[in-house]
């Protein structure tokens, strides 16, 4: 398990690896990065040795390389880049390159990789243009994610300040047109999109609206987005303030999950049907306060939760049947957990 940390509230070296038993949910600190600032956002490279992470830090936003030793847990600092965009808040990568979302920037940067796993120049900068209907909240364009489709021919991107998703066709191999537009999928006005997640078959596209709670179910098809649903990760009864944030399936592909921050500090759980529709199961606590991210254990066994303003991890068993979830009571204590990976050994 390797969790990215904000470094800027209390004592935190960024980067933490743990073991992590997937049978009994013990687990053991193995190792942690020198200090890196604010690595809000990790990605783990296919092969399993290098991690590259955002460095959220305003107008010194970075983004950094590391190799990665996955029986040691051993984390050492390769080199890093200017992010092109101050915030940079989500990252994805494969075999040619690292691709940035940078908030504060409204944009998308694209990196090269060195043979050692480094970052090399920037390939490819893409600015967003445009404001929303939330004047706190939507004052220019905010890139919230950037994922890749299942085939790799498609990057998608929530903007959370144009209530815009734009997909993009992907050339890998390109010097500086890696990304290139094809369409774009218009959100409520005011909705904020902030994280997606594709279903297990590359059939379905599920995006979570951060400034209303929706839930949009969408068909996908060769970079195509035609809309089937509409949900909400709010509780009927539930009148506070909130903010959503993550999404994920379960790896039986029956469940999805997705959080809820503000004065909710919940986790929704919908089960997946055979259309590709949701199904409202129910909303439970997250235990804790901030819970920015969360990560399901390969075997489906155990949701793990980071909350960033409670500093702990929480560890629920799924119920594989129900798709329910149940406090294991065992916490991991980490300074403002953002970002939970799990790798291979």
């Amino acid at each position: 398990l390797i969790v990215g940390t904000y470094t800027n509230s209390c004592e935190s070296n960024g980067i933490y690896v743990y073991q992590f038993n997937a049978e009994t949910a013990e687990f053991s600190l193995k190792n942690s990065s020198e200090k890196t600032i604010n690595p809000s956002y990790l990605t783990l490279s296919n092969d399993n040795k290098f991690i590259y992470s955002t460095n959220e830090s305003g107008a010194e936003s970075t983004v950094s390389a590391f190799d990665f030793d996955s029986k040691s847990g051993k984390i050492d600092f390769i080199n890093k880049q200017n992010s092109e965009g101050n915030d940079p808040c989500y990252i994805i990568n494969d075999d040619k390159n690292v691709i940035v979302a940078n908030y504060s920037g409204g944009n998308i940067a694209v990196f090269g990789k060195g043979k050692n796993g480094g970052l090399t120049y920037v390939k490819q900068v893409i600015q967003h243009f445009g404001k929303g209907a939330n004047e706190q909240r939507q004052e220019k364009p905010h890139v919230h994610m950037v994922y890749f489709s299942p085939d790799k021919k498609y990057v998608l991107a929530n903007d959370l300040g144009t209530d815009q998703l734009y997909i993009y066709k992907y050339d890998a191999n390109s010097k500086n047109q890696v990304l290139t537009i094809k369409d774009s999928v218009a959100f409520k006005a005011g909705s904020g999109p902030r994280h997606l997640i594709l279903s297990k078959n590359g059939k379905s596209v599920y995006v979570l609206q951060e400034l209303n709670g929706d839930l949009i179910s969408f068909n996908y098809d060769n970079g195509v987005l035609k809309q089937t649903g509409e949900t909400t990760i709010l509780a009927p009864d539930f009148k506070g303030k909130f903010s959503s944030a993550d999404i994920h399936i379960s790896p039986d592909a029956k469940f999805l999950y997705a959080t809820n921050r503000g004065e909710a500090n919940t986790i929704s759980i919908f089960k997946i049907l055979d259309n590709g529709k949701l199904e409202t199961i129910g909303h439970t606590s997250t235990l804790g306060k901030g819970p920015r991210n969360f990560a399901i254990d390969p075997t489906g066994n155990y949701l793990l939760v980071g909350h960033q303003y409670t500093n702990n991890i929480v560890i629920f068993k799924i119920d594989k049947a129900t798709g329910m979830l149940t406090d294991t009571g065992k916490r991991i204590d980490l300074c403002a957990p953002v970002c939970l990976v799990f790798s291979k050994i």
